[in-house]
């Protein structure tokens, strides 16, 4: 009999990564840690990282990473952006400052030389996922990371690569491939709250990116094998952060630290997660999966 193996899959969400951090603190705290990992967008990022340092220390160190991020470190907004939009090109935001962000802050130059296997699911141009688990780790999170339309795809090995929220398949059935007997879902949500559309076309892009990684994650929850212990920490919600807004980082690993904390003293780490912890919206339990929306009068 294989041994078992336990991953930490850390899906996408733009600013609400910061999310997982607070999880990653309450489940270390608890005792609870991987054999490998699995990171998607910005997940993927997070997944790195913690590969390096897979220690409470290294939570902390993430922690501040993440509190001294801002918008403008990331989807710096200049005339270069302007002029694409101008000229209708393939991506927004030029993806050099994320790059120089994540040199700064990655200690290995590739995937193979974490501490813990890592990692990182990307899309190619048919939508088939590709797991990429060796080679230039910073290459391999922009191609992660690349939102279709915001940032430019990533070339890997003679592929075209963009974000892995966009593949069929998500970071979950990636790990259960990988091996995986156990599976924690640090999930980052999604602005369950908001009361209007997020501003502008990167905001709304990144909701609706949000949106897609939970139903995605709802939905391969439900095709799992029953032999696959699944959990999944809890998403916060209410949620009104747009996951654009970099502002409120510090305040959201709290949160989402003592959320986990708490399921994990009520027993979270022992029960099979559902997709009823991934509802689209606070009375999504009792709400119908398809709405038509009234007809005008004159239709």
């Amino acid at each position: 009999m294989s041994a078992s193996k336990r991953a930490f899959v850390l899906a996408g969400g733009g600013s609400l990564g910061c999310i997982q951090v607070g999880m990653l603190r309450a489940l270390l705290a608890a005792g609870v840690e991987p054999d490998f990992l699995v990171g998607s967008s910005v997940g993927a990022l997070n997944a790195c990282y913690f590969a390096a340092y897979p220690d409470v220390d290294g939570v902390e160190r993430l922690a501040e990473i993440w509190a001294s991020v801002r918008r403008r470190d990331i989807f710096p907004v200049t005339l270069g952006t302007i002029l694409a939009i101008l000229k209708r090109e393939d991506s927004l935001i030029d993806s050099a400052p994320l790059r120089r962000m994540i040199e700064k802050a990655l200690p290995y130059k590739f995937l193979e030389e974490a501490k813990l296997p890592v990692h990182l699911v990307a899309t190619d141009l048919q939508g088939i996922a590709v797991t990429i688990s060796r080679g230039a780790a910073v290459d391999a999170i922009l191609a992660s990371a690349a939102v279709p339309g915001v940032f430019p795809a990533v070339e890997i090995d003679g592929a075209t690569l963009m974000d892995g929220a966009v593949a069929a398949n998500t970071p979950v059935s990636i790990a259960v491939g990988l091996g995986a007997t156990e599976v924690f879902i640090l999930p980052t949500g999604y602005a369950c709250d908001l009361q209007e559309p997020p501003s502008g076309a990167v905001a709304r892009a990144l909701h609706a990116v949000t949106l897609l990684i939970a139903w995605q994650l709802s939905r391969d929850l439900e095709r799992l094998p029953r032999d696959v212990a699944v959990h999944m920490a809890p998403a916060l919600c209410p949620l009104d952060v747009s996951p654009y807004d970099f502002t409120q980082s510090e305040y959201l690993i709290e949160r989402a630290a003592l959320s986990t904390r708490k399921w994990l003293d009520d027993g979270g780490a022992t029960q099979r997660a559902s997709s009823a912890q991934l509802a689209p919206h606070r009375h999504a339990r009792h709400a119908p999966a398809h709405r038509i929306l009234p007809r005008s009068s004159n239709a």
